[in-house]
This record gives C-alpha cells, structure tokens and sequence, in this order.
C-alpha cells in the first residue's frame, strides 16, 4: 500500500457514487447527491472531503490522497441536454448537410411529426477541396479559402472546431493542413476527423468528430476544476467507454458517452471472476434504465453505435439500453398493461416518495412486498424525515384494479406491471446474446445497481437462467468497477483491402505503428512495460458485406479460421471461398489496474436469524418470507426463498425455488435449488398482462429474423438500405407480428402467404420453403422477392405458423439494370417472375433450379450468385423465426400461443375502430403526373366502428408501369391508419379487420397479368398515401415519389431512394431531409459508396425554403449530384414532375422535382418523370426532388 487513499468514484445523474480505500487497505463506501449547489460546488469532491473527514471550504490534503478514478455523465449529460460547446463544422464542399440528412431514415416510421435529433453544430461551413476514393485529388485545397471561413467562423464567437472531409480516414494531408490554419488563427479545440475516428464512413466518423468537438471543452472544464480542487500530488484518471482508465489530460469528448457504465460493465465481470465466473451477463438496473452486457472471456466493443440520435464511430463497450428502471410508469391503455417508457425521473419520482410522482415499477414493488418501508431510508416528505409511503401506493392500485374492472386485486396489478417490467428486460438481454448465437442458459447474471437485486431472480427465471450473483457493493458496482479497470490506450486504423500473404506485411507495420503510440501513451502515464499488455485485433468481413466481427492478428488461415467460426456463431453459417477484408486494424495497450484482490473468508457453519419476517406477493399468491440484514449474513450461510435481503444500497428479493448463499469472498450467489415448472395458468383467455407480454415477444423474434436478415443478407440494398422485412403469422397467413423497415411490405406480405397456402394445399411437407414475387399472385413488384416457410408441429403432420422475409433485390433481370425499368410496358420488361417457386425441396436447397428460373428469361438477372446468397439468407431469417416459435410454444405450450396469436390481433383492432369513431366521412381526388386519378371515399359506420375506404372511379390499368397490385393499396391503406392511432399499438391483421377495401376490377390498383407494375410499389403506393391522409385531413401531400435512381452496367447495379421534406399538417411543421411514408430506406455512406462503385458524389444538400409554406410549414427538398467515373445506363422513376404536390387547409403547394443530366460538353438536358438514358465517364445526374405542400394560412 501506498499510505495513502484512493478513490473510485461514478457520477452519475441522481447519485454520484464512491468507494474510498484507506492506507490500510479498507474499503468504505459512500453516496452523495450529484446536484446539491447549496451545499457543495462538486459531488465527487465532497465524497472525497466526507471519506476523508475534511470540513467545508478546507483544502483537500493531497499528500493524503494517491489516486482518483473516476467515471462521469458529465459528458453524456451535455449531449442529452445539447449544452455543449458553440462548434462549427468545416466539411468538403458539396456535403454542408451531409451529417444533418445521415442516412435519410426517419427514427420513428409511424409518426405524423418527425422529429429528428437536435444538431450539434451551429455552423457549417464548406472547403473547396475534393479527394477521391483512391486517393487522387480531384479539387486542391484552397487554402485562402479555408482560411477565411474559419476567420468568420472565430469572428462569430466560435471557439470549438470540427473537420471532416471526404476520405480523409486514408488520405488525411488536406484535414492537416486545415488544422494547421486554425492553429494560426488560434481556436483552443480542434477536432479532426481522421485522429479522432481514422475509420470509413462519412457520416459516423463526421458525427463522431463534432461529438468530440462539442463535449471536450466541457469535459476540461470538468476535470479542471477536480484537479484544481485535488492540489498537485494525487494522480487524477477518468474511465473511456471503452472501458479503460486514461490520464485526466488526455480524457476526450469521444470517449466520455458511456464513461460511468463502463465502469459497471468492469466492475461487473472482475467481480464475477473472483467468484469464479467467467461467462457472465451484466444486469444494471437503475432509476430511468437498465443497461445490459453479454461476457464470455473478453470484454465486447461496439465501433459502430448511436447514442441520443449520434451516430459514433469510436470504441465503446457493448452495453445495449432498455428504458425500463425503477422509475419507469405503469400505464394501463388499450387493453393492455404497459411499462414505459417513460420515466418519474428523481423529482417528483414513484408514488411511494411522497412528491405526488405517477405508479412505478418501484411501487409495484412495494405493492408485492419487494420493498420493506422499515428498512428503506426515512428521507422523504416535506422535512426529508419519512418513510416510503405504502398508503398511497396501496390506494393508487386499488384505483388502478377498480378500472381495469376484470376482478384482480391491487395486488395482482402490481405483479403483471412486474411481469412485463421483467420480460421487457429479459428481451434486452436476448438483443445481447440469444440474437447473436450464445445460449444464454449457460451463464450467470450478474445483477447491480439500486433496483437489479429486486428483479434478478424473475429475469432469470425468464431467460433460463440459474445463477444470479450480487456482489457486497452490487449498490455501487460502477464506482468500485473504476478501482478493478485497467489503464488502456486504443488506436484504429482503417485498412479495408482482402486478406492474404501480401497484406501481412502490412498489417505487422501498422501494428507496430499503431503500438508505438499506445505504449508510449502508458509510458506517459508511467506503466511499466513488464506490467502492460498490447494486443492488436483485425476486424474482418466477407467482401460486399458490412458486418466486421474482431479476430486476433496472425497468420492468413488462423484469421480466416477464427472470422468463419465467429460468422457461424453469430450467423449460423460461413461462405466458402469467399474473399475476406480487413476493414481495420485495432491495437490496445492495457495495464496498471489496482490489482485488487478479495480475501477469501472462514466459512460459517451457523443458520442465520431473520430480523424481521413479512410477505411477498409473488405467482398468485402471498408468501411468508424473512428479512435478513445484509451485514449478518456471514460467508457459508444460506437463505432459502421467498425472503429479502436489506443491503446498505440494494434490496435483494430472494424468490420461491431459489436459495441465496454466501460466498468465501462475501458475495451473494443465488441459485435456482427447484427445477422452473412453467406455469400452465396462462389460460388462452385474454389477460391484458400476457397480451403486453406476447405482444413484446412476437416483435422480438420478428426484429431477431431481421438482424439474421441484415448481417446475412450479400446486397448493400439489404444489409445497408435495410429494403426489407420479416414477419410472423398464424396458421391461416394472418399478420401476427412484423418487424418493418419499409412500410410498403407492411400490409402486402400476408398476400403471399396466403397464396403459398392456397396454391400447395396438402403438398407442403416440413423443410419446403417457398419463393414468390408474381404481381398478381400475391407479390407487389419483381425485385421484391418473399420467402415463405412453414413450422410444422413435432410430428411433422401439421402446420402451427409460418415466418417470411422480403428483401428487394438489386437486380433481378429486366431491360434496364437494376429492374426498376421506367419505360416498361408488360411485366416480362420488367424481369424474372417467380410465381410459387419452391427455393427449397424437403431441406435441399434448389440451386440449380433456381439459377436456371434467374438465367433462363428474355432479360436475364444480371447477378444471380448475389440473388441466390439473398435468398439464402431471407430462407436463414425464416429458420430464426421458426427456432424462436419453438421455444416459445416448448414455453407457454402451444394452446397459448396460438390463443394469443388471436388476442393480439384483437387488441389492435380495437385500437383501430376507437380512431375510426373519430372520422368523418370524406372523399379526395389525386391526379398524377401521368394523366391517372386517383379517387378515394372514405365512409364511416360510427354504429358497427367500421370505415369503407372506397377506390371506385380511380383510372383503368394504364399502359405503363404504374399500375399497383391490390396488396400494395392495402399496405398503403394498413399504413395510413396505423399513422392516424396515437400511440404504440402491433401492427397486425387486426388492424385491418374494421377496414373494407373496394377496389375495382380493371382499375390501375388491381392490374392483372401482363400489366407492368414495377412503379406501382414505389410510386403509386405514395400517390395513395397521399389521397388517403388528404381525405382524412390528416396532413397536406408528401413529396408523392421515392426518386427511384438506378445506375449499373455488366459490372456494377446500384439502386437508391432519395428523401425530401416531410409535409405539415394540423399543429406540426414538416422535417427537412427525410423520407415519409411507404419508404424508409437508407442511404448508403457517400465514402462506402464511392469505395463500392465508380462515381462520384459532387453534391447533396438541403435546397432551404423549398418546402410548401402556410401557417406550418413543410419541410425542405434536396439536391443530388453524381457523376460516373465509366459509362453507365441510368434510369429515373419518379413522380411529381409535372403537379405539384398540394398544401391543405389554405396552405401553399409544394415544388414539381426535376432530373438533370450533364453532359461533357456542359449541356444540361432534362429527363421525364420516367426516363433511362446513358452516361459516359465524366457525365452527370443530378435529381432534385418535389416537396412538400404546407398547411393552413398564415
């Protein structure tokens, strides 16, 4: 020991915890208030005066005081509440707006308001320089220029800088010679791009340069005045979110998000260890959250996250959040119980503290007896002198069973908020683990912070698991996490070229490179070398795909080993031959923790006493239970359930079939000692609890089909323009549950699952999976091909469910590449049909069939092996769905489930027929740029709740290609009055059962063959959307088109959609730059793009005041320039080039779009609304998009 303390502190945003440890080696916990401004200036400092016994206003002895570690919101705080630094972001020229459009996606697809988070940056401002993907340079930096914006942007008051230029991560000369100018000029923080995040992408290592721009200066302001309190002598470190300590010196705003719980997540797994534990998942159950972590052997960084809106490309521990802690609200709404997500917060917090706060998970709580008021700190009321308020809680449940009126008890309220509470978190850790290919049964759940040790055994029960350990300072765990994490340095390097021998030599100069820095960074902070460790990782993906998973550097066929078992781990499958890049080089230098080791302790032989004895409601009923203080329960003791636990911080519940038991090193170890019986008291009535619960559940596997989907999927419009869904239904092809990236699969799918069932009756034999896109027959348009695939019951006789996936295929043949043919007549232009292909046969997959179906056509796909590798893995996400309906009916039993596939349904029907009581009968006529109307009706019967959504009078088939497949007008019609239901509720069949659609036969909404109908999914789909929300004086019309862009040759096929503004309507102004309605697709990074494919991307922004005006306004239109680095065809398919989409309610139309192509001679030419033409090297497209209409008179 040093004879001197050290301190390990987390600030968090309620409480700011410490462990203090004294000469002699004792530890001391302590808790403070984070904001007390009338008693002390810093919390952390004031634990320290308290833990050292110092009075107020006197120094800190800092010859008493070794170290401090600490981590801190303080950062994270600042980005949540946008109280950072003024900053201005210096970007190439063309791409001013590039960071607030992202990638175009709207965060929440069914909202009539899109709100998209607050930028960081007050300024932008563009350099004329340009580098391309390889390096040349296309445009020299002007350095006059440079200058002067940046002159400006000082004279504005700006002190904080950010610098982000295209391929700057490989070719970084023009962003150090920015630097150097506003060195000159003097501004104090400088952010840029290619040291803060050398990593590919624009838009996350852009977001990531302005986060460390914008936080730093707080974070120095911070630690500033810390040391300045702590005098000279003690050593000050802050936790990164990587999970690594660092000097108070070089502590950076990028790596400060998840600085407190990473100290958890340490605190967590060397705890663990020390009982003996090495696979473990971590359980963080605060106030307003619950944070989770998945450990097996080595701690898992994320370099690709988003936190409160920001995109990050920085290392950071792998922590996924769920919105549900002890302060999160019960609400009981349509039929069911929810939790969440919002939150009491710490002011007026649960209803049990005395400051009139709502009904919490707290409070049920104590409802169930999980919370003794005896033993809970008399803090509360006026003078802070009272105790948890029991009364009130008792009576808000009360109130809160007289209205549900079906007959439960207060009681049994509390406990189905409880349940819900617990499967909510125990489908976070399934995000964690189970969704990524470990069987989460095999290890133990570490539980910490205030509320973990109430909820532990119930999570675990949920999960299967039977262990959940609770450390002495479970309380305080991030705090002590800070003491037990080791000093770390981390460099990235981005690399992306394919792996093999000539690389080798490479990647072992970079290592060395890149480990010189990370050492001497541990040098500085003096960490002896035969103390530190330095490990490089290579971070590998098959080429085309955007998944890297993290490997150990060596030799070529050990790296390719190790990537392939992981890939199978994860994704249940490896390609063979198939070529691996290296998208970067990590390397980290780690050392120097506090090498804390726990003593182990005489074992006891004695029972112990409880203090006290109450009950616990808990599985229908009360049970008597102990109370048993913490600190005398002594190393060898048990406890058997149902009892609690009081600790100093944290309650432990200890429930029924479980048995606590006190380690030789003091910690709690709670092990389930009778074997789980599932409860077969579910029933197959409704219960608004289970209907919660189911309701999670299915959208759970649905988003688990849809992760196998993305990171299996070969195609960048898959994997990265996420063009795709899965999905759930009953046994009749019903919806049951979807997880929806792009609504215009929303209300389709069922069609072709009902079209498998119809056309293979009594043929379907288990492991057959079916393949369709034929227009009539249940598809929407060619490149969109659904994979349909039953699950068959144990015998294999009968089918219980079938899950299916969607993915929009990047070319599937057609005279123009691409498929989305503009000019197209008959659907055979239009590419390969697929009417009832079975993919696989009885488990053999059809491969030479299914080449043979993509080759054998009078336009050919162009890259059928892409297809096939689609496919495969649309078929990979059904075989996820199909594993997770098993263990859910081996779980709840088959009866349920089916039941609940029912009541789900049911539930959000009636959220449906309560806006249809709403309505008003209205009608709308939307004509098009192609000389069609679109006529709709709306009729409501307010006695039956049931609205008639009429089309009679819309045009006939048209001879073009805008004709769109009835399953297309019902997903327009599903998706509008989901949009028009307030709130959260399933998107399923039921939302259409109150809903009769007339659609006419031989109207261009019901075409039959061989009518084209490719833009009848992308573009008539919009023109209904538009008629159907103007009809219900909804919001004025939408931009009406997806700017259908495609591009390719023999080589190449590319395919993207391009966002404007979002329309106003009735108390809402629209959004600039994003996609509305039946799209949601992504863009791809403007970087990766260029990488991929030969253009060149000279121009994208905002085109400002573009968007109709009224008294809201509509959101802004943009612009979009590519130029072609080699001869390409490309085609345009888009709307609103010759109407304008109109403003409502007074308000003003929005602008007709256009498409331009420049020529090498400069001429500009103009195409059609739907046109195809071709470009040499050299030549231009550029799409300006329509906006919007406004809403109201000024």
């Amino acid at each position: 020991m040093t004879g001197k303390w050290d301190f390990w502190i987390d600030r968090g945003g309620t409480f700011t915890d410490i462990v203090g440890r004294a000469p002699d080696g004792t530890l001391h916990p302590h808790k403070v208030l984070s904001e007390n401004p009338e008693a002390y200036r810093d919390a952390a400092i004031q634990g320290i005066r308290d833990l050292l016994g110092v009075e107020q206003g006197q120094p800190i002895p800092s010859d008493k005081v070794a170290t401090v570690k600490m981590g801190t919101t303080v950062a994270t705080n600042a980005l949540l509440e946008r109280k950072g630094e003024r900053t201005a972001l210096f970007i190439t020229k063309g791409f001013r707006d590039a960071l607030e459009i992202g990638y175009q996606a709207r965060p929440q697809i069914f909202a009539k308001e899109i709100i998209k988070p607050e930028l960081l940056y007050e300024l932008v401002h563009e350099i004329s320089e340009r580098v391309q993907a390889d390096g040349v340079v296309e445009i020299a930096l002007d350095e006059n220029q440079a200058r002067r914006e940046m002159q400006s942007a000082w004279d504005a008051g700006i002190r904080s800088v950010a610098i982000v230029l295209m391929h700057a991560y490989a070719f970084p000369a023009h962003e150090k010679s920015l630097k150097k100018i506003a060195e000159d000029i003097g501004f104090p923080q400088i952010s840029i791009s290619h040291e803060v995040s050398p990593l590919m992408k624009l838009v996350g290592r852009g977001d990531t340069t302005v986060v460390d721009a914008y936080l730093s200066p707080i974070l120095r302001r911070y630690v500033n005045q810390v040391q300045e309190e702590l005098g000279t002598g003690p050593r000050l470190m802050f936790m990164q979110s990587s999970g690594g300590l660092t000097a108070a010196d070089l502590f950076q705003g990028k790596d400060a998000i998840l600085s407190g719980p990473a100290g958890g997540v340490v605190g967590a797994v060397e705890t663990s260890r020390m009982a003996g534990f090495e696979k473990i998942i971590g359980f963080d159950m605060g106030g307003t959250s619950t944070d989770v972590c998945h450990f097996e052997g080595d701690y898992e960084r994320a370099f690709e996250t988003e936190v409160a809106g920001v995109r990050m490309r920085a290392p950071m521990m792998m922590i996924h959040t769920v919105a549900a802690g002890g302060g999160s609200i019960l609400h009981y709404t349509d039929g069911r119980f929810q939790v969440g997500p919002d939150s009491a917060g710490a002011n007026p917090g649960p209803a049990c503290y005395r400051r009139g706060g709502p009904l919490t998970v707290t409070d049920a709580n104590l409802m169930t007896g999980k919370l003794a008021p005896d033993f809970f700190p008399k803090i509360f009321g006026p003078n802070q002198d009272e105790a948890l308020d029991a009364d009130i809680v008792r009576k808000r449940f009360t109130d809160l069973a007289m209205r549900i009126g079906d007959g439960r008890t207060p009681e049994e309220v509390a406990d189905g908020f409880l349940k819900i509470a617990v499967e909510n978190m125990a489908n976070a850790i399934k995000k964690i683990s189970v969704q990524r290919g470990y069987d989460v049964t095999e290890y133990a759940l570490t539980c910490f912070g205030g509320a973990g040790g109430q909820t532990g055994c119930k999570v675990a029960d949920s999960l299967g698991m039977k262990t959940v350990i609770l450390h002495p300072f479970s309380g305080i765990l991030s705090a002590y996490g800070m003491g037990l994490a080791d000093i770390r340095a981390d460099r990235q390097q981005a690399v992306v070229k394919t792996l093999n021998e000539d690389l080798l030599h490479e990647l072992a100069g970079l290592r060395n490179l890149l480990a010189s820095q990370t050492e001497a960074e541990l040098d500085k902070q003096a960490i002896p070398a035969d103390t530190r460790r330095t490990v490089a990782t290579a971070h590998l993906r098959y080429d085309g795909t955007d998944t890297p998973l993290p490997v150990p550097l060596g030799g070529v066929d050990e790296m390719r080993a190790a990537f392939e078992d992981a890939h199978k781990k994860q994704f249940g499958f490896a390609y063979e031959n198939k070529p691996i890049v290296v998208e970067a080089l990590e390397v980290e230098t780690a050392g120097g923790g506090a090498g804390l080791v726990e003593p182990d302790i005489h074992l006891s032989t004695d029972t112990p006493k409880p203090a006290t004895s109450t009950y616990i409601y808990s599985e229908s009923g009360w049970h008597k239970a102990g109370i048993f203080k913490r600190e005398e329960l002594k190393p060898g003791m048990s406890v058997s359930g149902p009892a609690m636990i009081i600790e100093a911080h944290a309650t432990i519940a200890v429930e029924d079939g479980w048995q606590a038991e006190i380690n030789t090193k003091d910690h709690v170890i709670l092990r389930r000692v009778v074997p789980l019986v599932r409860a077969d008291a579910i029933g197959t009535h409704a219960d608004p609890v289970m209907l919660e619960v189911f309701n999670n559940l299915f959208m759970s596997i649905a988003e688990q089909m849809g992760v196998t989907l993305q990171n299996t999927a070969y195609s960048v419009n898959i994997k990265e323009r996420l063009d795709f869904s899965c999905a759930v239904f009953d046994a009749d092809g019903a919806l049951v549950a979807n997880a929806p990236h792009m609504p215009v699969h929303l209300g389709s799918m069922d069609r072709s699952v009902e079209t498998v069932i119809k056309l293979n009756k009594g043929k379907i034999k288990p492991g057959d999976v079916f393949a369709l896109n034929a227009p009539y027959n249940g598809g929407t348009h060619l490149p969109d091909i659904t994979v349909v695939s039953p699950v068959f019951d144990d015998e294999g006789k009968e089918i219980l469910f079938w899950s299916a996936s969607r993915g929009h295929h990047a070319d599937v043949g057609g005279s123009a590449p691409g498929s989305m043919t503009p000019r197209a007549t008959s659907v055979d232009e239009e590419g390969v049909l697929f009417d009832n292909f079975k993919i696989v046969d009885e488990g053999r997959f059809c491969e030479a069939e299914l080449i043979d179906l993509l080759t054998d056509h009078t336009y050919p796909a162009r890259n059928p092996h892409q297809n096939v590798a689609d496919l495969s893995a649309q078929i990979a996400a059904n075989e996820k769905g199909i594993q997770e309906l098993n263990k859910m009916v081996n779980h709840f039993g088959l009866d349920v489930v089916q039941a609940y596939m029912g009541h789900v349904q049911d539930n959000a029907e009636e959220s449906v027929r309560r806006v249809i009581e709403a309505l008003k009968n209205s009608e709308y006529e939307y004509p098009t740029d192609q000389g069609a109307v679109i006529k709709v009706k709306i009729s409501v019967d307010k006695n039956k709740r049931e609205a008639t959504v009429d089309f009679t009078g819309t045009s006939a088939v048209k001879p073009n290609n805008f004709n769109a497949p009835e399953p297309v007008t019902r997903a327009a019609i599903l998706y509008c009055f989901r949009v028009m239901v307030e709130g959260d509720i399933p998107m399923n069949a039921g939302c259409l059962k109150p809903i009769n659609i007339v659609i006419p036969d031989g109207c261009m909404l019901r075409p039959s063959y061989p009518a084209a109908v490719v833009a009848g999914n992308v573009e008539t789909s919009q023109h209904v959307t538009n008629a159907v929300f103007a009809a219900l004086g909804a919001m004025a019309n939408a931009q009406g088109t997806m700017n259908n862009l495609t591009f390719g040759n023999d080589t190449y096929q590319y395919y993207e959609t391009i966002c404007s503004g979002s329309p106003a309507g009735p108390g809402f102004k629209g959004t600039d730059g994003v996609h509305t309605h039946m799209t949601n697709s992504r863009l791809t990074d403007p970087e990766v793009l260029e990488f991929r494919f030969p253009v060149l991307l000279e121009d994208f922004h905002i085109r400002k005041a573009s968007g109709g005006r009224g008294k809201w306004n509509a959101g802004d239109g943009t612009r979009r320039t590519l130029r072609f680095l080699e001869k390409m065809d490309c085609s345009i398919l888009a709307s609103h080039r010759t109407i304008t989409p109109k403003g409502l309610d007074g308000g003003s139309d929005g602008e007709v779009g256009r498409t331009e192509v420049r020529r090498k001679d400069g001429s500009i030419e103009i195409l059609e609304g739907c046109d195809q033409t071709e470009l040499d090297a050299g030549e231009a497209v550029t799409v300006i998009t329509p906006t919007a209409g406004g809403w109201g008179t000024d």
